[in-house]
């Protein structure tokens, strides 16, 4: 039967080369000349003659050695032709084949690209970029990293203002000739996207499907960076920060275990696919997924991603440096951390998928405020109808509460402008959202028609 090893051919062309030629840059394989698609063997009558050129042929077009063999079943001969995996790219005509399941597939464009990286025990972000220099880079980015991994105790507290080049020497980020290096670009360049598509992290937050899009945001920065800013914008934004008090000390924490939730982060920025599109955050009312371009390795599936296994990073040199900043670990036990982080939190293991070439975690939310039975309370608002509200209008309740908290006695107002850039909808729809709040004595304006600002109205 044909699998990913083996081909089924009745009788012999020579552009089934080009199935010699993809199993060489696969796994390798078996190619049978004689025997129909049902595995039956019709034979052929000219064995002995295609013993000696297919293997000429072979070595001439493809440049490998392949073991041509004659073999009879029921009196009938038939060709096996066994191809070994080659550790180098081989090509047919100037083109490149690659054996994946039953098919055979060209190599084009980024596939190619990667494919010969692969081979070649080279990742992309390891390729020198020609026209990038140091200049590009930005200090403040180069400093976050050594203040982290001084922190974690991986970098020698000497180097806390060591030069610019020096820490990429000791990253393996530039070449002999100091060319700097893709994942230089990405770790310490303020706007990646300047020399690669796909580096921003994205974030929306959906209610009931996926087109009730109620509010976005799109993070670009040095990817060194990257998951202290989101888990910041997710604090600011998407993600509620339940209030308990220790003694007279007032205490916010993050709804979900924030420790495992950057371990999601860095390895979903670190072992994306940088050929592919943006890392894409989706926040439910009860649930939050992160997917990331890039499938998991081979040896790794969401069945075994518990077990201990090795480390098979994507980007070797950019999980160097999240190592070196005390991001990651480099033991494959991430995925383990993560589990557990959530376990003693209180909420489910999050789970993994591969889906859509790319890898997606989805973990639960513990946000009472958007739970049925209990709804939002803030600061004993007068809610009693708040089960009426859109999901965007809760929201709105708290970025007036928290608008007032926090920017009243830095002079901004918390009005229509305010709260549009805020949930990143345009002004009309922020002011036919205002208008039912009015109605349902939920808010009041406070202050002259200019300058004034919007407060909840307090729950007696």
């Amino acid at each position: 039967m044909e699998n990913q090893n083996i081909e089924y051919k009745e009788s012999w062309r020579d552009e089934y080369l080009k199935w010699v030629c993809g199993f060489a840059n696969a796994q390798g394989g078996k190619l049978y000349i004689g025997i129909d698609d049902k595995g039956n063997v019709c034979g052929v009558g000219n064995a002995h003659r295609l013993s000696e050129d297919i293997p000429n042929k072979i070595v001439a077009l493809l440049g490998v050695v392949a073991d041509v063999n004659i073999r009879n079943r029921d009196g009938k001969d038939y060709m096996e032709i066994a191809v070994a995996p080659s550790n180098i790219p081989i090509s047919y005509k100037g083109k490149y084949y690659y054996r994946s399941g039953s098919t055979m597939q060209e190599l084009n464009g980024v596939a190619l690209q990667q494919f010969i990286l692969k081979k070649m025990g080279r990742s992309w972000d390891d390729m020198v970029h020609e026209r990038a220099t140091v200049d590009d880079l930005e200090r403040e980015a180069i400093e976050f990293f050594l203040r982290k991994g001084i922190q974690a105790g991986r970098i020698d507290p000497s180097e806390a203002n060591a030069p610019t080049m020096t820490v990429l020497q000791n990253l393996h980020l530039v070449d002999d000739e100091g060319h700097l290096k893709n994942a230089a670009l990405l770790l310490f360049c303020k706007t990646p996207g300047r020399y690669f598509t796909g580096t921003e992290f994205k974030i929306g937050r959906f209610h009931s499907d996926i087109a009730d899009l109620l509010s976005q945001e799109m993070i670009e920065c040095s990817i060194i960076q990257m998951a202290d800013r989101v888990v910041r914008m997710l604090k600011d934004k998407f993600l509620t920060m339940p209030i308990h008090y220790e003694g007279l000390q007032r205490i916010e924490t993050l709804e979900v275990p924030e420790d495992a939730l950057r371990e999601i982060l860095y390895n979903a920025i670190c072992h994306k696919d940088y050929f592919g599109p943006q890392i894409q955050m989706r926040v439910w009312d009860h649930h939050v997924e992160i997917w990331n371009d890039g499938e998991l390795p081979p040896a790794i599936t969401p069945e075994n991603i518990e077990k201990v296994h090795a480390s098979y990073p994507r980007n070797k040199n950019l999980a160097f440096a999240f190592y070196k900043a005390g991001f990651i670990e480099s033991w494959g036990r991430g995925w383990k951390k993560i589990c557990d982080g959530f376990l003693a939190a209180g909420l489910p293991k999050p789970t993994i998928e591969s889906t859509q070439g790319g890898v997606l975690v989805t973990f639960q939310r513990n946000n009472v405020n958007l739970s049925k039975q209990n709804p939002i309370d803030v600061q004993n608002v007068a809610v009693n109808v708040a089960e009426e509200l859109t999901e965007r209008q809760r929201i709105i309740i708290e970025l007036i509460e928290k608008g007032v908290v926090d920017n009243v006695a830095q002079n901004v107002a918390v009005n229509t402008k305010y709260l549009s850039e805020k949930l990143n909808v345009n002004r009309k729809t922020i002011q036919r959202d205002m208008a039912h709040l009015q109605e349902r004595k939920l808010i009041q304006w406070v202050g002259p028609a200019k300058g004034g600002h919007w407060e909840i109205i307090k729950g007696g």
